[in-house]
């Protein structure tokens, strides 16, 4: 059996066999086989590389004599030879894995040339200066990148040629000047490595190789793969290109071209070029580039070419194309492709395009539209051309962008937001005591928590910016002033904050206002049309029901009534009710608190007429209304020190009393939820009389209204039983005394594991279930959620422990695997039992897509995310279109 295949010519591969030739050698081939003018060469595969590696740093077996072989047909077919004197042959090296991936090895260009060569070089161009420019670069490069010399050095060596010679740039320098400075830069090497430089061209060449190889496992790449979550055992490529100049006169030069805007999508070639240049000049920017369309006076011709070949290969690849080209002596070359990277707006635009010039499909047009890049366009966003003056980074918690004046303290956020004037609440941490000055400011800045704190939670269920754990920011509440470093901003002062950089920056900066374009309207529809999965909204106002309807949600799967008992009219009403000394007092609050509540769901029940709502009773533990402990505590101090009012001491000392006899060791699985409802079946009563007058009120105005109640924190059927008894009481009740009927479901939220292992005794109750996945993932993986991403839950990730914040993407092998149970059981004992996700998930796409295939009915998100659940929810059926996946833990 002869040695594997190691080696490959151009002409022998296909776009098919990245995962073999890497991702531009297979595009090399790709191109080289439809005929266009790429300039010859070969690929060394990733196998090879595999190989290298598990030899211990050696080439295996058999790859040396391919690729003398494959060298030596180059040879025949080009008439040029590697350290011929005549007509010597120059390549390129390049590595090329089967994914993108910055950090590998840098390009070794006109390999091949020595002492002998050189002049050769110098004699057919002509150009002794050219050629002697083109021996120091190769030099520099292999000395740097093969032989480890640090770039800096040949710079210095370069830099004192320059000053001796009086001159600026590289170009200005003779052929004599170079020649010095390439015998400066052999007695470097020789100096640090205690090798001469190799002048025999397969020596070069074999030492590049092993060099390339040795870049896959070098600090950057491993660093680079572990951020982009790609495997170490992929390997890359090598690839060997015969070199063409763009720097042998005016007829020659050099440019980077995209088929079509690769900021606005639109269909025109976009790109620039140099006259008279090498590919890096154009990227190492000491020369101005023109931009593409001058081509067509100095070069009609190749221009024509060139224009050609972009339509063909934007029609090949069916996709955006991002050409490197160079033009030697008047004759075009290409020397790659690939797919072009884009903004959001031109993803769907060259997506839409693209299925009306009847090149790719709809379903196509859904796949090629990243979801998670819809954020920015659903935000107001800083104006790309705008220079900012970054003075801090937290997280991007929020995407958006907003300017503001600082401002430490939520009521007088909330004032200043009655007066018209624009804020950025500034917090070490928000709370729900904070929600009336967050909905007053433009954006929130906290010094403290993660990507999923409260601020972060609340300011995307507003589509507000905000930039959360931003620890550079050192707030002192007391002077009413920040710091970051040296640099003091004072209240009042105007910063910005960009939500989805989680950039803070000072002053005011220019914005763009997010539109939805006709092609962003057509792509959605497109994805309407082949998902299964609904896509609902959590919305807890009227406002938030009218921006959902007009995201294109269809329904609300969570609206969260403790978030109205924050407003600043219903706190003291609430807090008399936590603590009335009875029921009488209790059920006297809960009476003035009815027709506030009413009043609430009258609004988002109407704003969704002919949808559903689901409406969860209360769930937070009782203390979250009251004023914290810490903080009476000062207060009270304060008063007897300075001999205060008696009976509002006393009153202040009742109510600390109070406030720490209701405080818990964790709240998180303390009393809340169905366990306040069952203590207190009084609150829930009130609050399922609330939605059911608000139906019978709309039913008689002739709306049709779904009502969903939903009971949570549910751990045995027997809490469900009872409460559920409570709600149709009420809801017998007022059908009697409005005279009105009205269909409603009673529901339950699984967020705890027990629910979800006895979900076919829950169903029994239940005609639907909603996953509070939030709750259902602290509750399976035993987590705090603040402390686990304050504390540790980023160094597991760095460890590798788990692969992703499980409350930011759903951790499919654990709570998929109840989430699936739940599913299975709760539909055995009610086939036609609704159920759908409401956490924060349910606008996370790879959540998305799970929830699709375990067979859920719909995902709730917040209203900004519902397009971005739309669009994944597709994705999801196309990608899973005709496959039932069994194995849910490695989808």
């Amino acid at each position: 059996m002869g040695s594997k295949k190691y080696v490959y010519l151009f002409s022998e591969g296909n776009a098919g066999m990245k995962d073999l030739l890497g991702g531009k050698g297979a595009n090399l081939a790709e191109m080289t086989n439809i005929g266009l003018p790429v300039p010859p060469g070969v690929i060394i595969t990733t196998e090879a590389c595999k190989d290298f590696t598990r030899l211990g740093q050696k080439f295996p077996p058999g790859m040396e004599e391919q690729v003398r072989g494959k060298i030596s047909l180059l040879e025949e077919n080009l008439g040029k030879r590697f350290g011929d004197k005549r007509n010597p042959l120059l390549v390129s090296v390049r590595s090329g894995a089967p994914v993108s991936m910055p950090g590998m090895m840098d390009t070794v260009l006109n390999l091949g040339l020595n002492d002998r060569t050189v002049e050769t070089l110098a004699q057919v161009t002509g150009d002794k200066r050219f050629a002697m420019d083109c021996y120091r670069r190769f030099i520099n490069m292999f000395g740097d990148v093969v032989m480890g010399i640090e770039h800096v050095k040949f710079e210095r060596i370069l830099e004192h040629q320059k000053d001796k010679a009086g001159v600026y740039f590289d170009n200005q320098l003779t052929a004599e000047n170079w020649v010095e400075v390439i015998d400066e830069y052999k007695k470097l090497i020789l100096r640090e490595t205690g090798k001469s430089f190799p002048q025999d061209p397969m020596e070069q060449l074999f030492m590049s190789i092993y060099a390339v190889f040795n870049s896959w496992n070098n600090d950057r790449a491993i660093v680079y793969r572990r951020i982009s979550k790609i495997p170490d055992d992929m390997g890359t490529a090598v690839n060997i290109q015969v070199m063409v100049f763009g720097n042998m006169g005016n007829d020659s030069g050099t440019g980077v071209a995209f088929t079509r805007n690769p900021s606005t999508g639109a269909n025109e070639l976009y790109g620039e070029y140099l006259i008279n240049a090498q590919g890096e000049d154009v990227v190492a920017g000491i020369r101005t580039p023109q931009p593409i369309a001058a081509l067509e006076q100095e070069m009609p011709e190749v221009f024509k070419q060139f224009a050609d070949v972009c339509k063909l290969l934007d029609k090949h690849y069916r996709n955006m194309q991002d050409i490197e080209f160079t033009i030697e002596k008047g004759k075009l070359y290409i020397l790659q492709t690939r797919n072009g990277k884009r903004t959001a707006q031109a993803a769907i635009k060259i997506a839409v395009d693209m299925v009306e010039e009847g090149l790719i499909t709809k379903e196509e047009a859904v796949i090629r539209v990243e979801p998670g890049q819809l954020d920015h366009l659903l935000h107001r966003r800083i104006d790309p051309q705008a220079s900012l003056e970054v003075i801090a980074k937290g997280l991007p918690a929020s995407p958006g962008a907003a300017s503001g004046m600082v401002v430490f303290d939520a009521d007088k956020a909330e004032k200043l937001g009655q007066e018209g004037k624009k804020l950025i609440l500034v917090r070490t941490e928000t709370t729900p005591d904070d929600i009336h000055g967050i909905v007053a400011a433009q954006g929130i800045l906290t010094s403290r928590g993660g990507m999923t704190s409260h601020a972060a939670v609340v300011a995307r269920g507003m589509g507000k910016p905000c930039v959360c754990g931003c620890e550079a920011v050192q707030i002192d509440y007391g002077a009413g002033e920040f710091h970051v470093g040296d640099l003091v901003v004072k209240e009042g002062e105007v910063i910005s904050i960009d939500g989805a950089a989680g950039q803070v920056i000072l002053g005011a900066v220019p914005m763009i206002d997010p539109e939805l374009s006709p092609e962003f309207q057509r792509l959605l529809e497109w994805a309407d049309e082949v998902r299964t999965l609904e896509v609902r909204a959590n919305a807890d106002t009227p406002q938030d029901a009218a921006k959902a309807r007009e995201f294109g949600a269809a329904g609300i799967g969570l609206t969260r009534t403790e978030h109205m008992f924050m407003a600043q009219d219903r706190l003291p009403v609430v807090q008399e009710m936590i603590l009335a000394a009875g029921l009488q007092e209790r059920q006297a609050a809960l009476d003035r608190l009815l027709p506030m509540q009413q009043g609430d769901f009258y609004g988002i029940l109407k704003a969704m007429e002919g949808f559903p709502v689901t409406i969860r009773l209360l769930d937070p533990p009782l203390h979250e209304f009251l004023p914290d402990a810490e903080e009476l505590m000062v207060e009270i101090t304060k008063m007897r020190l300075t001999g205060g009012n008696a009976d509002e001491l006393q009153a202040k000392e009742d109510l600390l009393r109070k406030v720490r006899a209701l405080s818990e060791f964790n709240p998180m699985l303390g009393h809340r939820g169905c366990r306040l409802g069952i203590t207190f079946p009084e609150v829930y009563a009130m609050q399922a009389r609330a939605i059911f007058q608000a139906t019978a009120q709309l039913v008689q105005e002739g709306c049709n209204i779904i009502p969903e109640v939903e009971i949570p924190l549910i751990m045995d059927v027997n809490e469900l039983s009872f409460l559920r008894k409570v709600v149709t009481g009420v809801a017998d009740k007022v059908m009697q005394e409005t005279g009105v009927q009205f269909h409603y479901t009673i529901g339950t939220m699984i967020e705890v594991p027990r629910a979800a292992l006895l979900a076919d005794e829950v169903a029994a109750e239940a005609e639907f279930f909603s996953f509070g996945t939030n709750d259902l993932t602290q509750t399976t993986f035993g987590f705090s959620r603040d402390d686990a991403e304050g504390k540790f839950l980023h160094h597991y990730i760095e460890e590798k422990i788990i692969d992703e914040n499980p409350f930011v993407v759903l951790d499919r092998r654990g709570v998929g695997k109840l989430m699936k149970l739940a599913v299975d059981l709760g539909r055995r004992t009610r086939p036609d039992l609704l159920i759908g996700i409401c956490g924060e998930h349910g606008g996370e796409p790879s959540s998305i897509e799970f929830c699709h295939v375990i067979g859920l009915d719909y995902v709730s998100c917040s209203p900004f995310r519902v397009p971005i659940a739309r669009l994944a929810a597709a994705q999801a059926r196309v990608k899973y279109a005709g496959k039932v996946k069994q194995d849910y833990g490695t989808l």
